[in-house]
């Protein structure tokens, strides 16, 4: 079980300073607990410190960039520093993605979005683990994405990180084993309103806009928040999550259906400049938790069957053509 109750609890979270990020960092705040803040955006982290100390909690901003070792690991410090040794609860949630042909995105964008949605993973864990033994307790979240089951066709960099994310919580869950007290737990979201598809890398030159239904980035706050005070190892927000991932296991031909459809959406879309957006620097946005996506003509039930019957008669046919 993780703690009873996070009043007073030590929090980290990288990427706070938008997104699902910011939303938890409110979410852990109204909860009383101690907030340890991380991004790369020092003015908007600041913000959402000050947002964090508006409900009553503790909270600092901590700039760093997951992809630099030594900055995970000052940023430890600093949550030690603030628990008087101790820290609860750590979640990797920093991340960035860059969309376009495979051969046609520059590889270092490819590395950075690797260095950033997996390898970030692996040095918030490295820098935490420690202070969690040592207290015989703790909870590492981690956020994944239904895109860890389903790969995403021109976003590869962030398909093989978020597929290895899986595999590297699993393995760690293994290694602790004899440490009852140290949980690391999956949330899978399905798409978020986040200012995520607007502020990453886009090598396609075409009009990015995320598929219906989106959902608020704050039911991604509360399962974190639900994780913390009783782990498990995996959960899922929104039932397009699930749905698309029973859609890969019993659809065959799923990964090339997923490629016909992305790249024709893709080739109908707007052209737009190309751009690397927040890939190696903070984004000029706005900062905030939503994207501004969503809006009234976002029916989650009616997208929901429309969807599961697509996928019904989408598998029903290829079943077909197979035989």
């Amino acid at each position: 079980m993780g703690k009873a109750t996070l009043d007073g609890a030590v929090v980290v979270i990288t990427g706070a300073s938008s997104g699902i990020g910011r939303a938890a960092a409110q979410a852990f705040a109204r909860r009383g607990a101690r907030l340890v803040l991380a991004a790369r955006d020092a003015e908007a982290l600041r913000e959402a410190a000050d947002e964090c100390r508006s409900f009553g909690s503790e909270a600092i901003a901590v700039p760093t960039d997951v992809t630099q070792g030594d900055e995970v690991e000052n940023l430890a410090s600093a949550a030690a520093a603030l628990g008087q040794g101790r820290i609860d609860v750590w979640i990797n949630n920093a991340g960035i993605g860059a969309v376009g042909a495979f051969d046609e995105t520059p590889l270092d964008a490819h590395e950075q979005v690797v260095q950033t949605d997996l390898l970030g993973y692996l040095r918030g864990a490295h820098a935490v683990l420690p202070y969690f033994k040592q207290q015989r307790s703790g909870v590492l979240i981690n956020t994944l994405s239904m895109g860890s089951w389903l790969a995403q066709p021109y976003a590869v960099a962030y398909s093989a990180s978020k597929f290895g994310l899986r595999g590297f919580s699993q393995a760690l869950r293994g290694e602790l084993g004899a440490w009852p007290g140290i949980h690391v737990c999956d949330v899978y979201p399905s798409v978020v309103d986040t200012p995520g598809f607007r502020d990453g890398g886009n090598y396609a030159g075409r009009s990015l806009q995320p598929p219906p239904p989106l959902y608020d980035p704050r039911r991604v706050a509360d399962a974190m928040v639900s994780l913390a005070l009783h782990p498990r190892h995996t959960t899922s927000v929104g039932a397009v999550a699930t749905l698309l991932r029973l859609a890969h296991f019993l659809t065959p031909g799923f990964d090339r259906l997923n490629g016909l459809l992305t790249g024709t959406a893709l080739q109908r879309a707007r052209r737009v400049p190309t751009s690397s957006g927040n890939l190696f620097h903070p984004s000029l946005g706005q900062r905030r938790i939503d994207g501004g996506w969503r809006g009234e003509a976002h029916d989650t039930g009616r997208w929901l069957l429309v969807g599961g019957l697509a996928v019904g008669l989408i598998g029903l046919c290829l079943c077909r053509h197979r035989r």
